[in-house]
């Protein structure tokens, strides 16, 4: 019912999950990460106290497959599970029990583990295989993971439909103003394309919630500073500031440069 994938990034600094299904709100339900501990998905029949006790294990110092071996000994209903899961290191594992229905299975390589259950066939898990392994790690990993979402669903997918899709990723102090490591948590809970539209967010958090690298920021002088007051009390605000705060450009503007993009944005006819 459910395709995923579950990695640690190349730089081994993030983890993160990324799954779709025809299913309401599948983020609420599949998905767990936690920075410098690991990441895992528990789908088919979803089993949610896999995710505390997997992370638990994780978090002692067991394998991704130690983890993975003691979760499903345990349950009576493993026939009916699908599970996947990285470690600190990238070790990764999966499990798909005998009960789930095809077509069921699921891939493993160098920090990741693809699974899926009720898609079109192996192609859907192949492909997003191969998607991930081409997307280049400097886009960073919720990109390398969207892009293996997509793949998946351009091959068929869950063989049901299209319903939910989320994005999951961790790293230590990535969260907004660095109070957590929350680095990316989107979910399309219910919509006719939602691996397009998580793509369509996971944009908008890369332009709002993202801060502007060195290459990004253009010098404010005081030309440039008499422009951005001129254009933000054009649109009927009391100066820049009240502009930024009102579109929400806070980690895209500093006291002495601002984003290309904010720039452009303002600039642009309206």
């Amino acid at each position: 019912m459910t395709f995923s994938i579950v990695a640690r990034s190349a730089d081994g600094e993030s983890w993160g999950v990324a799954v779709a299904s025809r299913f309401l709100a599948v983020g609420s339900v599949c998905p767990a990460a936690v920075a410098g501990i690991g990441a895992l998905t528990t789908q088919a029949e979803a089993n949610v106290a896999y995710k505390g006790l997997g992370l638990a294990m994780l978090e002692e110092g067991a394998t991704a497959e130690v983890a993975l071996q003691r979760m499903i000994e345990d349950d009576e209903g493993r026939d009916y599970r699908q599970v996947g899961i990285v470690d600190v290191e990238g070790a990764a594992a999966n499990y798909t029990g005998a009960g789930c229905l095809d077509w069921a299975g699921g891939v493993t390589g160098t920090g990741y583990t693809i699974q899926g259950n009720l898609l079109a066939g192996p192609e859907v898990v192949e492909n997003m295989q191969k998607a991930f392994e081409a997307a280049p790690p400097g886009a960073g990993l919720a990109r390398q993971l969207l892009a293996a979402l997509v793949a998946g669903d351009e091959a068929g997918g869950d063989i049901r439909g299209r319903q939910a899709a989320s994005l999951f990723v961790v790293r230590e102090g990535a969260g907004y103003g660095g109070g957590d490591d929350i680095d990316v948590d989107l979910r399309v809970d219910d919509h006719p394309d939602p691996c397009a539209e998580l793509g369509r967010l996971l944009t908008l958090q890369e332009l709002y919630l993202t801060p502007s690298t060195d290459e990004e920021k253009v010098p404010v002088d005081d030309v440039l500073r008499e422009e951005l007051e001129e254009r933000a009390q054009a649109l009927g605000h009391a100066d820049f500031y009240s502009w930024v705060g009102f579109a929400n450009f806070e980690l895209r503007v500093g006291d002495d440069w601002v984003d290309e993009r904010v720039l452009a944005i303002l600039r642009a006819p309206h």
